[in-house]
């Protein structure tokens, strides 16, 4: 994501989005995307999440943190994986998918945090800009910039995605961690 999408681009987007999600629940196959009917940079190489609410409570989010596949596709795939496969929920039902809303967020290529200690880490973290990416061995969590929205507490916020990575919350306090950061540009749909 080098350069902002247009509004046309982010409408073209959530359309995507909620063909997907709808043509899953109804347990139709996904119609190929007309690649030709694309822009160049829905075309390119993206990594997205899709998130999924209803009366803002969350209902599903699923995504990746380095693009692998243009950034239309991509958007397709978690939009039916947030809909059908997040872990935390059971599938969308049709029921549902009048009162869902779509969020997609295109990230920006993750960077390496570096710190000297946990003072240092809560200086450079830049709260309700940045996704955060912890690592520790084979585990990593990830929490997009909406997340400082419901935690906007620095140490509550590491706290919570050690938690989400399946470590002790504290982890980050007494091991030092690999930490990346991203941004997003976020959007979804009108109610």
């Amino acid at each position: 994501m080098s350069t902002p999408l247009t509004n046309g681009e982010k409408q073209t987007l959530l359309l995507i989005a909620r063909e997907a999600i709808e043509n899953a629940v109804m347990g139709k196959a996904a119609s190929p995307i007309n690649q030709t009917s694309l822009t160049q940079a829905l075309r390119e190489q993206g990594s997205s999440f899709v998130t999924l609410t209803i009366h803002g409570e969350l209902r599903g989010c699923i995504g990746a943190l380095e693009a692998y596949q243009p950034l239309a596709e991509d958007v397709r795939e978690h939009a039916i994986a947030a809909a059908l496969n997040d872990p935390r929920f059971p599938p969308l039902t049709q029921k549902e998918l009048s009162r869902i809303q779509i969020e997609v967020s295109c990230l920006t290529l993750p960077q390496e945090l570096e710190y000297a200690d946990v003072d240092d880490l809560l200086n450079k973290l830049r709260p309700h800009v940045d996704g955060v990416i912890l690592k520790h061995g084979f585990r990593r969590a990830t929490f997009l910039p909406q997340v400082w929205e419901k935690i906007p507490n620095p140490v509550e916020f590491l706290e919570q995605l050690c938690y989400k990575m399946g470590e002790r919350g504290n982890l980050w306090q007494e091991a030092k961690l690999q930490v990346l950061t991203y941004q997003v540009e976020e959007f979804h749909e009108l109610n």
